[in-house]
C-alpha cells in the first residue's frame, strides 16, 4: 500500500492510503480536538467534536473516520468549525451535570478542557429537559454516574473490545439513550470483572472507582490501630504523573516519604511478597511439571482475571495456581508473621494496599481462606489515584520531598518482584527462579526477553538441563480469551501461562492516573511505564526472588519452605464457581 498526498490547512504532506483525516491532520502537525475516539478501541465518529471541512465532502465530516484520498484539502479550523463545535459542546452540557468543583475528575475532564478552549461560557444556551439518575454505587470496586456521561461509548467498546466481558452498553434509544448493564440491573449484580478500564478511558466524572481515602484517614487517626502500607511494583511508575512527571518515571523514595509523612505507621513495598510469591508458585510448578498434573499451571495474582475465570471458564479453576497474589499474601503475613513478631494483636493491625488496580477492592472484600479467620487480610486498597488526592489535600509538596526507604521486615524486594507489573514479569520472575531449582545454578542471563513486550500474547520455549518448558503470556482479558480456547480445544498445549485482566499489565490497570485520548492516542502508556519498571530490575542490589534475605529470613523464621503445611495455610487460597450473567 502507497502513500498518497493531501493538503491539511494548507500543509502539503504524503500519508498511507487509508488515512483518516484525523491520522492527515496529526501528520502535518495539526491536532483535531476529538471526545469518543479512542484509537482503535472506539472509532464510531458519534460525538461530531471533531467535525472538519473536506473539499471531496458535502457538509461537515468526522475526522476520526472520514478516509481521506489523492488530492484532499482538509479545513480544521474555520470560523463554521469553530461554531459547530462549540454549539456540540454547549448541546452535550444540556444534559450534563455541571457540578465541577466537586467533580472527581475537575481540571482533568476532556469535556472540561474542550470547554474552556472552546470558550464555552454561555451554558444555559438550550435548555429544557435533563435525564436524571441514580448513582449505582452496587459494585464493590467503582460507581457510576450518568448524569455525568456524555454517552461516547468509550466504556462500553472497552469493556467488549479489550476484555470480551460486555455487561455495559446503550440501553434505550434517542433521548432516553444511557450506559448501564442489560435489564438495567445494577452493575454489582452482574458479570463485571472489576478491571476498572471503563474508568481509565472515561472522558468525564461519569465512572471513577470507590473512594476509601476516608477509611484510611479514620484508622490513621485511631490510636490504636497499627496502620501499615503496601505499595505494588507499577505505583512506583504511575504515581509520578500525578505531579507533572513523565510517563515511566520511577518516584519510589518520594512515594515512601509521603507515605510517611501521610501518618502510615510502617511502610513496606509489595514487590516483598512478589517474592513470596515466586517462592510458592515456581514450587507449585515445578511439582506440577514433574508429575504432569493439572498443566498448564496458570498464574492467580490478577484479582481481575481470577474473576474473569470464575464467571467464564470454570472448567480451568483447578490449572490456576493456589497462590495469592502479592497483594493477598502481604495482609496474610502482616496478620501472622509480623503481628507474632511484634506482639500485636491482629486485630489491631490496619493493612491498607497501594494499587494500579481496581479488582483488588473486590480481592480485598474475599473472606474466604483469610490467613487469621474472621479478619480480613487487607482491610483497604487505595488506586493511585486515590493516594495522589491524599497527597495534594493533605498539602504534600511531592516533587520537593527527599527519597525515603522502605522499612523491615518487608521492605526488600527483588528486581523480580519490580516486574510483576509489567505482562510477562511474572512469568520472568517465575523462570529466573525455576532454573536455579531445576540446575542448582542462576540464568546466565536474567532477562528473559521473549515474554517481554505489550503484545497481547507471546508465546516462548525453553530448555532447563533437558526440561522443556512451554510458556505463554496474554494480557488484556480478550487476548486472554483467545489464548484459553486454544488451550481447551487442544490447538495449543502449554506447561505455564501467565494472565494479567489488564492489557499491558499492572502498569496499565484500572486504578493508574488517567491519561486523556490526546495522549492514549499517540503514546505506548503501557510502554513507557513498562520501561521504568525494567529500569528499576537492573538498578536493584537483588534481582532474583530466591536471594532476597528477607523472603530467606522468613522461611527460616515462619514459613520453614515453600509450599509448606504452615505456608498452605497462610498464603494459598482457593476459588469458586460463579454464576455468569
Amino acid at each position: 500500500m502507497g502513500n498518497i498526498n493531501v493538503k491539511v490547512n494548507g500543509i502539503a504532506v504524503s500519508v498511507p492510503e487509508g488515512s483518516t483525516a484525523l491520522e492527515a491532520a496529526r501528520a502535518a502537525g495539526v491536532m483535531i480536538p476529538t471526545l469518543c475516539y479512542l484509537k482503535g478501541i472506539n472509532e464510531i465518529g458519534a460525538c461530531r467534536i471533531c467535525v472538519v471541512e473536506a473539499n471531496d465532502a458535502r457538509g461537515l465530516v468526522a475526522a476520526c473516520v472520514y478516509p481521506v484520498k489523492e488530492g484532499t484539502e482538509i479545513t480544521t479550523n474555520s470560523e463554521r468549525l469553530i461554531k459547530a463545535r462549540r454549539t456540540t459542546l454547549e448541546l452535550i452540557l444540556s444534559n450534563h451535570d455541571k457540578q465541577c468543583l466537586t467533580c472527581v475528575r475537575s481540571t482533568n475532564c476532556e469535556l472540561q478542557k474542550l470547554c474552556r478552549e472552546y470558550g464555552v461560557e454561555n451554558q444555559e444556551r438550550f435548555t429544557g429537559a435533563m435525564n436524571k439518575y441514580d448513582i449505582d454505587r452496587s459494585a464493590s470496586h467503582m460507581y457510576r454516574d450518568n448524569e455525568k456521561c456524555i454517552i461516547c461509548r468509550r466504556c462500553s467498546s472497552a469493556c467488549e473490545k479489550l476484555q470480551s466481558v460486555s455487561v455495559i452498553g446503550a440501553n434505550d434509544r434517542g433521548f432516553d439513550t444511557h450506559i448501564a448493564s442489560p435489564f438495567e440491573l445494577p452493575l454489582g449484580e452482574v458479570s463485571c470483572v472489576s478491571c476498572g478500564q471503563c474508568i481509565t478511558v472515561c472522558p468525564t466524572g461519569a465512572l471513577s472507582e470507590r473512594d476509601d481515602t476516608q477509611k484510611v484517614i479514620n484508622a490513621i487517626n485511631d490510636p490504636e490501630k497499627v496502620v501499615v502500607v503496601q505499595t505494588a511494583p507499577s505505583v512506583r511508575v504511575g504515581l509520578g504523573e500525578e505531579f507533572g512527571y513523565p510517563i515511566g518515571t520511577v518516584v519510589t523514595g518520594k512515594l515512601v516519604t509521603a507515605l510517611r509523612r501521610l501518618g502510615f505507621d510502617k511502610v513496606f513495598d509489595t514487590n516483598f511478597t512478589a517474592d513470596l510469591t515466586i517462592m510458592e508458585e515456581a514450587t507449585e510448578f515445578l511439582d506440577r511439571y514433574t508429575k504432569k498434573e493439572r498443566l498448564p499451571l496458570i498464574t492467580s495474582c490478577s484479582p481481575g482475571w481470577i474473576k474473569f475465570a470464575e464467571f467464564y471458564y470454570p472448567e480451568l479453576l483447578p490449572n490456576i495456581s493456589s497462590c495469592k497474589s502479592p497483594q493477598g499474601m502481604f495482609g496474610a503475613v502482616a496478620k501472622t508473621y509480623y503481628a507474632e513478631k511484634e506482639g500485636i494483636d491482629p486485630k489491631n493491625i490496619f493493612v491498607v494496599s497501594i494499587m494500579p488496580c481496581t479488582a483488588k477492592k473486590f480481592e480485598a472484600e474475599r473472606l474466604d481462606h483469610t490467613a487469621v479467620p474472621g479478619l480480613p487480610d487487607i482491610d483497604a486498597v487505595l488506586t493511585v489515584r486515590e493516594l495522589a488526592r491524599m497527597i495534594k489535600k493533605s498539602g504534600i509538596l511531592f516533587d520537593q520531598l527527599p527519597d525515603g526507604e522502605y522499612d523491615a521486615p518487608f521492605g526488600l524486594g527483588s528486581g523480580a518482584g519490580t516486574i510483576f507489573g509489567a505482562t510477562g514479569g511474572v512469568m520472568e520472575a517465575a523462570l529466573r527462579t525455576a532454573v536455579f531449582a531445576l540446575t542448582g545454578k542462576n540464568p546466565e542471563k536474567l532477562e528473559f526477553t521473549d515474554v517481554r513486550g505489550t503484545q497481547g500474547i507471546k508465546e516462548a520455549t525453553y530448555d532447563v538441563a533437558g526440561n522443556i518448558i512451554r510458556v505463554a503470556v496474554a494480557s488484556g482479558l480478550s487476548n486472554a480469551k483467545k489464548l484459553l480456547d486454544m488451550v481447551r480445544s487442544g490447538e495449543k498445549e502449554y506447561d505455564f501461562i501467565e494472565i494479567m485482566a489488564c492489557p499491558g499489565g499492572c502498569v496499565n490497570g484500572g486504578g493508574q492516573p488517567v491519561q486523556p485520548a490526546s495522549v492514549r492516542n499517540v503514546i505506548d502508556i503501557r510502554s513507557k511505564r513498562a520501561a521504568g519498571l525494567y529500569q528499576d530490575d537492573r538498578n536493584l542490589p537483588v534481582r532474583l526472588s530466591h536471594e532476597n534475605p528477607d523472603i530467606k529470613r522468613i522461611y527460616e523464621e515462619y514459613f520453614e519452605k515453600p509450599n509448606s503445611h504452615k505456608a498452605h495455610e497462610v498464603l494459598h487460597t482457593g476459588f469458586i464457581k460463579r454464576k455468569k450473567y
